[in-house]
């Protein structure tokens, strides 16, 4: 893949280079494109709203980027099948760090991305951020799965979640 270049949905590079320990606020907006783009790489029915206020800030030899999101999505009810719309917030920071020059024997620090060059992508890095607050199992509002449906070994909890028996699958085989 020498040469080629992901595709970034929702790309919006910025200079670091002049950077300093004041921060620099972004306000980003995604177009009706890059929403649509985004639906797809994330497996969602539709991206409604996209907006983020991104701070990139210096701290030593360190860059911070905060960002506050805000997106209207539709998605599948994981229990109806049905689409439903909903809205996400969330917020979350990124710690950018240069990678250490080949023979340093800095010790590698799992908490941060590693910078390689002097941009780094706030669209993306905002886009990474919806794709961790959007719920793993959408469940729309009041969706609920009728009783006669759970299998005899599961119980409901005052929430309505469902939790197995941890036993339902042994208890069957012997049964058998």
């Amino acid at each position: 893949m020498t040469g080629l270049t992901p595709l970034v949905e929702f790309s919006r590079p910025v200079s670091i280079t002049r950077l300093g320990a004041d921060p620099m606020v972004y306000e980003l907006t995604a177009s009706a494109a890059e929403r649509a783009a985004l639906a797809r790489r994330f497996d969602i029915v539709a991206l409604d709203q996209l907006a983020a206020t991104v701070r990139l800030e210096r701290r030593g030899r360190d860059i911070v980027l905060s960002a506050d999101l805000a997106a209207d999505v539709v998605q599948t009810c994981g229990v109806t099948l049905e689409p439903f719309a909903s809205q996400v917030t969330d917020s979350g920071t990124v710690l950018y760090r240069r990678q250490a020059p080949p023979g340093d024997l800095a010790v590698e620090d799992e908490d941060y991305e590693l910078l390689d060059g002097d941009t780094i992508d706030i669209g993306e890095a905002v886009a990474q951020q919806l794709s961790l607050a959007l719920p793993a199992f959408p469940r729309a509002p009041g969706a609920t799965i009728p009783a006669e449906e759970l299998p005899v070994s599961v119980q409901l909890t005052a929430d309505e979640s469902i939790v197995p028996h941890p036993f339902a699958e042994l208890a069957k085989l012997a049964k058998k």
